[in-house]
């Protein structure tokens, strides 16, 4: 009986998985643009920076991009509906091809990152699809929807990195420029599948009542949600941003990297196929736990060598690891906040783990550029440990009797 509940909508989700349908293909597409800038944003940016230190720049305005869209998307939303949200951001994605690829004819870095900005207001609207999905969709079915929309991003690991395979040689010696002309194609696909969302309006009565954000956000619950998703998504991005420019340091041909890159984004998303039923099975904070042990496990796998296998490897139980614990820290994120709260409540965590994950992203080309790949990895371990401090405090203080 239980089994059946989880796996499937009850009546009343109807509309929640058409949704869901549109929402996934919406991600994979966006997941594709995301593709493209964390696969060449370093590559790009050593080649254009004045010196090697600023080459992960572009990928951290890109995040950047990511913290300043997500209050906006959040406000955006509550006035007048998810859906003309996600419609701005895609069309924000569109804006990131063309000065993208014209910053490479150019040799323009400032004009790069002005572009990935874009490209970071496009993921900041991506980033609540997997909670439009979970909106007016029962409890039983909120997790399962979510992690349904992430696993759109499958797709988008095959799409981004492929799409570079293609496009990365077409106009030489400008490498990758036609890359972000078709980026801003298939920007344009989404605009026209997130049109036939159904996210109206919020009703006035939805949006009365709500605790105001600073009581929600002090309560306990939701400070280990943020924490925890924090850790999660900063830790990978860390990894993540500088292993292309280090497999290219470690001698690694291109495709190494993209074929890295591509598994990487695939092995975020493959898991969200069942992630939504393992939280139901088992807990929320159970499979965070389970995922910051593998982003932990990801970095030793990285001290262990340089080698194209261990960068494949280490890239893709980091992103399990991811998959775990932002998933599993966005369901507890759910639990502290009332359907009235839900956009603001969202944005304001979105802003949090996107403002530390920028912090992070430059860090790693810091990092890399000054102290080398070994010390990337060796960061994980302390964020790590405080996550599962900070779960385990959680755990205890929910058994201490009042």
């Amino acid at each position: 009986m239980r089994t059946s509940s989880i796996s499937a909508p009850s009546s009343g989700d109807t509309r929640a998985l058409a949704n869901v349908r549109k929402l996934a293909v919406a991600q994979a597409l966006a997941g594709a643009n995301a593709a493209v800038i964390f696969a060449t944003g370093a590559i790009v940016g050593a080649m254009l920076a004045p010196r090697l230190s600023l080459a992960t720049l572009p990928i951290s305005v890109y995040v950047a991009g990511l913290a300043c869209g997500t209050l906006p998307v959040g406000a955006l939303s509550r006035a007048y509906g998810r859906r003309v949200a996600f419609l701005i951001g895609s069309g924000c994605g569109v804006i990131c091809g063309g000065p993208g690829a014209l910053a490479i004819l150019q040799g323009s870095f400032a004009l790069f990152c002005i572009a990935n900005l874009f490209g970071g207001f496009y993921g900041a609207a991506a980033h609540a699809y997997p909670f439009a999905a979970a909106d007016g969709a029962s409890a039983s079915y909120r997790p399962k929807a979510l992690s349904w929309v992430l696993a759109g991003g499958v797709f988008a690991g095959v799409l981004g990195p492929q799409l570079l395979q293609w496009t990365m040689d077409v106009w030489q010696p400008y490498l990758f420029a036609f890359s972000f002309c078709v980026q801003a194609a298939i920007a344009l696909v989404a605009m026209a599948v997130l049109a036939t969302v159904d996210a109206p309006k919020p009703a006035a009565s939805e949006l009365r009542g709500g605790r105001p954000l600073l009581d929600i956000v002090r309560q306990p619950r939701f400070i280990v949600a943020a924490i925890c998703g924090v850790v999660s998504t900063a830790m990978m991005n860390l990894v993540m941003t500088s292993a292309p420019l280090a497999m290219k340091i470690c001698g690694l041909s291109l495709s190494d990297s993209n074929f890295g890159i591509q598994w990487h984004i695939v092995a975020m998303y493959l898991p969200s196929f069942f992630t939504g039923t393992l939280i139901a099975w088992f807990g929320a904070s159970r499979i965070v736990v389970v995922g910051l042990l593998m982003e932990a496990v990801a970095a030793v796998i990285g001290l262990s060598g340089t080698s194209a296998m261990h960068f494949w490897v280490g890239l893709v139980v980091l992103s399990v690891g991811w998959n775990f614990g932002f998933v599993g820290a966005s369901a507890l994120v759910m639990e502290t906040h009332r359907p009235s709260e839900r956009t603001k409540v969202q944005a304001f965590n979105d802003f949090l783990v996107f403002g530390v994950m920028a912090v992070g992203s430059f860090s790693s080309g810091e990092l890399l550029a000054n102290y080398g790949w070994a010390t990337v990895n060796a960061a994980v371990f302390p964020p790590v440990v405080f996550g599962l401090i900070v779960l385990a405090w959680s755990g205890f203080a929910k058994r201490r009797p009042v």
